[in-house]
């Protein structure tokens, strides 16, 4: 089945303005994973800018498992959408990410929440990512960095997408970093 690609025009007065990537890690040594993919992402034209505070979260969609640390980067990269997913996935992979349970444990993952204010509908990519909104773990660390910027698609803060948030999972900053 060929792909379908539509890429929707801008209708925020403000945009949102960045690259950013949430990783997460609830399996073995969650900090480490989480710095071997900065700097496997730094390796493949990916440089993080800066990064929100990491945080322990509760488990999303499958609560019979480890917690998550979470962060959100900021990026600069050149790389078109598709690119920058085939980077993402290579980089889960080579970190040991085994996609046999949907929302089960992982090394590593790492997902694409906003490519500026591009929005962009594939089969296999959906960019800003559509779960944002759903999720607390997501937007906790990305108001942290940018709260005062617009979903392209919501057309509100990421603080008031937190606020109207339906998820009531446990999110808790950690005194953790990243290596950048």
């Amino acid at each position: 089945m060929p792909l379908r690609r539509l890429v929707l025009g801008f209708c925020s007065k403000r945009h949102m303005k960045g690259k950013f990537l949430l990783l997460g890690s609830n399996k073995g040594d969650r900090l480490h994973y989480l710095n071997e993919a900065c700097e496997s992402l730094k390796n493949k034209d990916i440089t993080p800018v800066r990064s929100s505070p990491i945080y322990e979260t509760a488990p999303w969609g499958k609560s019979e498992q480890g917690w998550f640390l979470n962060t959100v980067l900021q990026v600069q990269t050149k790389l078109a959408p598709e690119s920058l997913l085939k980077v993402c996935l290579e980089v889960e992979n080579t970190l040991g990410r085994q996609r046999t349970i949907k929302w089960g444990e992982r090394e590593i993952d790492i997902d694409i929440l906003y490519l500026d204010q591009l929005q962009i509908q594939l089969d296999d990519l959906v960019i800003p990512h559509p779960a944002i909104p759903k999720r607390r773990f997501t937007l906790t660390p990305l108001c942290d960095l940018v709260p005062n910027e617009i979903d392209p698609i919501y057309q509100l803060t990421l603080t008031e997408l937190l606020r109207s948030c339906p998820d009531q999972l446990q999110v808790t900053k950690t005194n953790l970093t990243l290596s950048l």
